[in-house]
């Protein structure tokens, strides 16, 4: 019979032995990652062998090694030499609360469906709001990643300085949004989305700490009003993704408010410092904007995928979509903030609000305060290492946990430079025991390094110096 098939599907005996062995695997997994410095980051292969692996492995009769195979074939995040992408090493606690999550499967857009999620979100985003510095009317949702934030940011604007129903009408006139040209690229690809064109991202150019140059801003609204594009919003990075650095928010704030003009602040790996009483000052004028993305997956310790969207005016949340699903959403006399589908871009969407209640609830505030401390204060001592070596040289001051430079001869020029350091960084990559990024900075390759491991010391860094310098000699 049929239900004797799913009996064995759901059957509670085999999702408990496999669950207790996986936790098992994870538990070492965690282990030997944060106190075994000598285990590697990455077992790098190529495309091809990987997805040779995963099709024999699909081909084969093979399942009880699934998760230790996955395990060792992916990058450890965990491990105090992983300084690679901007993806946190999440808390273990976190890692149950996605299991719970992925289990329930409760979609949080209908409040039947989301009841206890959608009660925490509304908690935390209020927790977050009043961060900012912001009055009881403000409001937050969460939702899938920063890129679907900024677009939804965007839109918001949109809606709230555009007199057009552009929502239900179309664009019928050029529409521009300010952007420093170091800002992360969702910026560029949501003001396409939403049909803005390459004339209606306005870029302003950075200045030598590679910051927007704010003293820029006056010109560039200037000429984008001379050419017909009608400016909407301008956006800040707090900060930008290749150096880490803070726009002037202070200074964007003004402007915007000059020219009555959506403010946003795209804080998506560094909006979390707003929970350090050391860096808290980085984000001066956030306050002002009328909305802001942070990632819960950066900063914050979190599982991917998750992101805060934040609104000065609560009612500005509401206003973005303007679509009815009478099935399921209701008109009602009071707010309505329990039904989220009515302001994210998602009809369902992941149970991501335990992650960040969970944290709050068990460690507080406190652990963001000592996490983003620790890893800021931590690319400042990289930094003074790093000036202390002859054949290195830093791209810019570190701002936040991102700092890039470069291994340097001084008989080599730009090009062979660039070559030099691309190939040091293959090179770290098939070896493995590091795994660090590259990044191109006004023409010159820079190696780049996220500090994201609350386990990386100024040992590991000491060590990565050693074992670049020992590539570059080797490679020459």
């Amino acid at each position: 019979m049929e239900s004797d098939y799913f009996q064995k599907i759901y059957d509670n005996h085999f999702f408990d032995g496999e669950g207790r062995a996986v936790i098992a695997q994870l538990t070492e997994h965690l282990e030997y990652n944060i106190h075994n410095t000598s285990k590697k980051t990455i077992a790098w292969k190529s495309p091809e062998e990987e997805l040779n692996f995963w099709r024999h492995y699909f081909e084969s009769g093979r399942n009880k090694d699934f998760f230790e195979e996955t395990l060792r074939r992916t990058t450890h995040i965990h491990n105090p030499k992983y300084v690679g992408h901007q993806v946190a090493a999440p808390a273990p606690i976190t890692a149950l609360t996605a299991l719970v999550g992925a289990l329930l499967n409760n979609g949080g857009a209908v409040f039947e469906m989301g009841m206890a999620t959608n009660a925490m979100e509304r908690i935390v985003t209020d927790v977050l709001c009043e961060k900012m510095g912001w009055e009881a009317d403000a409001r937050g949702i969460l939702t899938s990643g920063g890129t679907l934030a900024n677009l939804t940011a965007l839109l918001s604007a949109r809606r709230a300085k555009i007199d057009e129903d552009i929502w239900n009408d179309g664009l019928t006139k050029p529409l521009g949004v300010m952007v420093c040209e170091e800002a992360h690229y969702c910026i560029e690809r949501a003001a396409k989305i939403m049909g803005l064109g390459e004339k209606g991202i306005v870029k302003i150019p950075a200045s030598h700490n590679f910051a927007m140059d704010v003293t820029q801003l006056e010109a560039a609204y200037a000429q984008a009003t001379k050419e017909g594009i009608t400016i909407f919003a301008i956006v800040g990075s707090a900060p930008s993704t290749a150096t880490g650095a803070y726009d002037n928010l202070e200074a964007i704030g003004a402007f915007a408010n000059n020219y009555n003009l959506w403010f946003h602040v795209d804080g998506a790996h560094g909006g979390a410092a707003i929970f350090s009483r050391k860096y808290r000052h980085l984000l001066n004028g956030i306050e002002n904007a009328d909305s802001v993305v942070i990632d819960g997956h950066k900063m914050m310790l979190m599982p991917t995928i998750t992101t805060a969207l934040l609104y000065r005016n609560g009612n500005d949340s509401y206003a973005t979509f303007s679509q009815t699903a009478d099935y399921l959403l209701t008109e009602v006399d009071e707010e309505d903030w329990y039904n989220l589908g009515k302001r994210t871009f998602e009809c369902t969407k992941t149970m991501m609000s335990m992650h960040w209640f969970v944290l709050l609830k068990f460690y507080g505030e406190e652990l963001f305060d000592k996490f983003v401390t620790r890893q800021y204060d931590l690319a400042k001592d990289f930094e003074l290492l790093l000036e202390q070596q002859q054949d290195f040289e830093i791209a810019v001051s570190p701002a936040s946990n991102i700092i890039c430079f470069r291994f340097v001869k001084p008989e080599l020029n730009r090009g062979e430079l660039n070559h030099l350091n691309g190939q040091i960084r293959e090179q770290l990559l098939s070896q493995g025991e590091f795994y660090l990024v590259q990044t191109k900075l006004r023409g010159s390759l820079f190696l780049r390094t996220t500090l994201m491991s609350p386990f990386t010391e100024k040992q590991h860094l000491r060590h990565l110096l050693q074992t670049i310098r020992a590539t570059a000699h080797s490679i020459n």
